[in-house]
């Protein structure tokens, strides 16, 4: 069974050490899928393991925080990189 988008985003994710960040376009790139780095997005709205992945250090590529509903917010969001 050959892994999904969804599969790859998240076994990248995981491998983001604490105290690191990743932008949405890294992420992308090491998966094979360049031009995708709004995708990788998408699928980290789905995650199913808060607390285990740690999707809070995927930033944009200026280094700002999604904005959005998120993490509860970019307070907790901010929180949870400190």
């Amino acid at each position: 069974m050959s892994e999904t988008f969804s599969d790859k985003v998240f076994a990248i994710v995981e491998q983001i050490p604490r105290g690191k960040v990743a932008t949405y376009g890294q992420i992308a790139k090491l998966i094979g899928s360049p031009s995708s780095a709004r995708y990788v997005g998408f699928d980290l709205r789905g995650n199913q393991n808060p607390g285990v992945t740690p999707c809070h250090r995927v930033v944009f590529k200026d280094g700002r925080i999604c904005e959005g509903f998120a993490f509860g917010g970019p307070e907790v969001q901010r929180s949870l990189l400190r």
